[in-house]
């Protein structure tokens, strides 16, 4: 099994070339160029303003949590999804290097993977989380729901645990040999087996999408009880987190696919070419985005921080 898994022949198509025309250097030539002004984009534009939105998010639920003694249930499930993109942020810094990539070894790589692939499936999960409580909200539930969803730091902790243990599978995955190697190292490393990629496409987008999809289409399609309030009045009540799921949606598809394209290659054992590189690190660098992207938008649209 493991000499199935041997990943050692893999490398970057940006550092294994030879080239063959003037052409194709010059396409190479672009495409370091487009990845390089993006990554210059990303740094100066969208990390200040997610990490200055994330901060104040914190200081405001902070303050409330010390005015009233108390956090309310949608708080706490955006108080977790923001520390979770703030650590993606940070974690971000290593596409500073691009158009090449930061060097280290397997276990340094498969470290930073880790805390990338905790927060980035606590994100996903715990907003998924939070548009059931929302629907709950809308739609009084049975009374074993109703009661799960009243104690939302118990749902927070299983989220968590969730989160960990897919990281933790998904650290095994990486490779369990050559850890003092040293390598390119990505978010998302590139020598993981193709597994890595299957595993990350179904549980950290598949099915939590088709579940946020579900919650839509019940919002949307399911008349509501006499008693809640009208459906524009429902989502102007909470327009942060519904601008939010469409962000999440629209950047992840893109990022999983990418991922999804990248697996197929490795099972057909192909480096790919520069233009698929480059599309997997713009792909990376939207994922970016989306995580400072969703702390200004909850910062501006949602009603304890405006």
């Amino acid at each position: 099994r493991m000499a199935s898994h041997n990943m050692t022949w893999i490398s970057y198509p940006s550092k294994n070339l030879a080239f063959n025309s003037p052409e194709e250097i010059e396409a190479f030539i672009a495409s370091q160029n487009i990845i390089s002004r993006l990554m210059h984009c990303y740094i100066a534009f969208f990390v200040p303003t997610g990490l200055i939105a994330g901060i104040c998010i914190l200081i405001i639920f902070m303050k409330n949590y010390v005015q009233h003694k108390v956090i309310e249930n949608l708080d706490l499930l955006l108080l977790d999804f923001t520390i979770s993109n703030i650590i993606t942020i940070l974690l971000s810094f290593t596409v500073i290097t691009r158009p090449d990539y930061l060097k280290a070894t397997h276990l340094t790589c498969n470290i930073l993977s880790f805390f990338f692939n905790f927060s980035y499936f606590n994100s996903q999960n715990v907003f998924l989380l939070t548009l059931l409580i929302l629907l709950l909200k809308r739609f009084p539930p049975r009374i074993a729901l109703s009661k799960a969803t009243q104690r939302p730091i118990l749902c927070v902790g299983f989220v968590l645990i969730y989160a960990f243990c897919l990281s933790l599978t998904e650290a095994v995955l990486v490779g369990t040999d050559n850890y003092h190697l040293e390598a390119d190292c990505q978010l998302d490393p590139l020598f993981a087996w193709p597994e890595y990629e299957i595993i990350k496409f179904t549980f950290g987008f598949a099915i939590p999408s088709f579940l946020q999809i579900l919650c839509f289409t019940v919002l949307f399609a399911k008349a509501a009880p006499p008693e809640a309030p009208a459906f524009q009045q429902h989502i102007r009540a909470y327009p942060a987190v519904y601008i939010i799921s469409i962000t999440i949606l629209t950047c992840r598809l893109f990022y999983n696919l990418m991922l999804l394209f990248r697996s197929t290659l490795k099972l057909q054992k192909s480096i790919g070419t520069p233009k698929n590189e480059l599309v997997m690190n713009i792909a990376e660098i939207v994922l970016f985005c989306e995580s400072c992207a969703s702390l200004v938008l909850i910062l501006c649209f949602h009603k304890p921080c405006k």
